[in-house]
């Protein structure tokens, strides 16, 4: 009886645990396009230390990381037991946030270049400086990470909760917490390999080895196209991703792009639906950029005025 018992324990979870697989899987998925841009984002705040102190300041981070998803997703499940009306608005709001995102990405791309050449210029000369403080720089750098860290890894967490919405609460527990850990080590773990990357080639071009050291100048020219393409796939899934969650909490709008889609067959009926959500997050990011870019301007004047004053 004891031993029938723990056979029915074990294929409990083991059922369990192939349901939080299945269920991390499709969570993962819909979270594709923040994990690009939080990958992209993170190598790009970790660059432009010593190189000596490149990992120490991902682990920093990656700590960092750790410790807001402590926060997020019991705040999450509190949201999800207490008050579950409220996870599709914030599931909403995560999406347009995203869309705004993505698209005052492209406004800095092309509208004000000349403010982000300005910035890397400073950080060079900070770095060239001997007289500079570089622990508060690192320090600076790490806070800024962990703060892009925590918007976006509320935003995973949301998504993934929309995903989760109607299991049971210990089965919400399990797929966020499954999820917020391997995120947080794959994402960490993959920048800690880019921020090296260069490192790795360079070792590898001085080698004896013909083989190796084409190896290694090849990665010593991948290295730097590589964050532009994460950064650029990034700001497209956001796209997809935050779109795709407004169409899907506007039941008219969701509708139409699926009766379209209808009228064609085989590949056309499968991308349309995904490049309708993308262009409807691109509007919507038009229209928060447009709307909010005017409104967080006065509110910095109205806050440096009061803090002159």
């Amino acid at each position: 009886m004891a031993g029938s018992s723990l056979l029915l324990l074990i294929d409990d979870i083991a059922t369990v645990l192939d349901d939080v697989s299945v269920m991390t899987k499709v969570a993962a998925k819909k979270t594709a396009g923040v994990l690009g841009d939080d990958l992209a984002l993170n190598a790009q705040q970790v660059s432009g230390v010593k190189p000596a102190r490149e990992l120490p300041v991902v682990w920093a981070v990656a700590k960092g990381s750790f410790l807001n998803k402590l926060i997020l997703v019991p705040a999450a499940l509190a949201i999800s037991f207490f008050v579950p009306w409220l996870v599709t608005p914030l599931l909403m709001l995560g999406g347009a946030f995203l869309c705004y995102e993505g698209f005052e990405k492209l406004v800095h791309k092309f509208l004000h270049a000349g403010e982000a050449k300005a910035r890397k210029d400073n950080l060079k000369k900070a770095l060239a400086d001997p007289d500079a403080d570089m622990k508060a720089l690192e320090k600076e750098k790490i806070k800024g990470a962990i703060r892009t860290d925590f918007i976006l890894s509320a935003e995973i967490i949301a998504i993934t909760l929309g995903t989760v919405s109607t299991e049971a609460i210990g089965m919400q527990f399990l797929v966020l917490a499954v999820v917020a850990l391997f995120i947080t080590i794959g994402v960490y773990g993959l920048v800690a390999g880019i921020v090296k990357l260069d490192d790795g080639g360079l070792y590898l071009s001085q080698r004896d080895s013909q083989f190796q050291q084409s190896l290694g100048r090849g990665i010593l020219w991948v290295a730097p196209h590589m964050m532009k393409t994460l950064s650029i796939l990034g700001t497209i899934a956001m796209f997809l991703v935050g779109g795709g969650i407004l169409t899907h909490g506007i039941p008219p709008i969701y509708q139409a792009i699926q009766d379209f889609s209808g009228n064609f067959g085989g590949f056309t009926e499968t991308v349309l639906p995904i490049l309708a959500d993308g262009l409807v997050g691109l509007i919507a990011g038009a229209i928060l950029v447009a709307i909010l870019t005017p409104l967080l301007s006065w509110w910095q004047k109205r806050t440096d005025q009061k803090r002159s004053a």
